[in-house]
């Protein structure tokens, strides 16, 4: 749980159903309470995004979960849209690249952008998720 006890909200953004499935999972096991909402593309992500923020700012995620590669709008775009629409001007949420991709270039560009707290490579597993949040518990 969360300090002021609530459960861990997380944004999964991947357009891939089976790998979000697998996981939702694999969170699920690394951390007990949590929360996830999974978005198969960017603009649904960041339409759930502009919702969640008429709600309260404190309802946005405590993490986000971003694939590069999806069709609609990619996890690039999807950055970019969430700078320009100033979705979290607090900063409340923590934002992770989760990609298969193994491209340099990808890893560098990801690092350009400050509220990519981190690159991690897909396979996801339970280790990577624990080592992820101690990462964004210390950031």
């Amino acid at each position: 749980m969360n300090s002021n006890n609530r459960d861990i909200s997380i944004l999964l953004v991947d357009d891939d159903e089976i790998n979000n499935f697998i996981s939702i999972k694999l969170i699920k096991k690394a951390l007990l309470s949590t929360e996830i909402v999974a978005c198969l593309n960017g603009k649904f992500a960041i339409e759930q995004l502009i919702e969640m923020q008429k709600k309260g700012l404190d309802k946005l995620p405590d993490y986000i979960l971003l694939d590069i590669n999806m069709p609609i709008m990619n996890g690039w775009e999807f950055l970019d849209e969430y700078v320009r629409l100033n979705i979290d001007p607090l900063g409340k949420t923590k934002i992770f690249i989760i990609s298969s991709s193994v491209f340099s270039n990808d890893i560098n560009k990801a690092r350009s952008y400050p509220l990519v707290k981190s690159f991690i490579s897909k396979p996801l597993s339970v280790e990577k998720i624990r080592e992820m949040f101690e990462i964004a518990n210390q950031a």
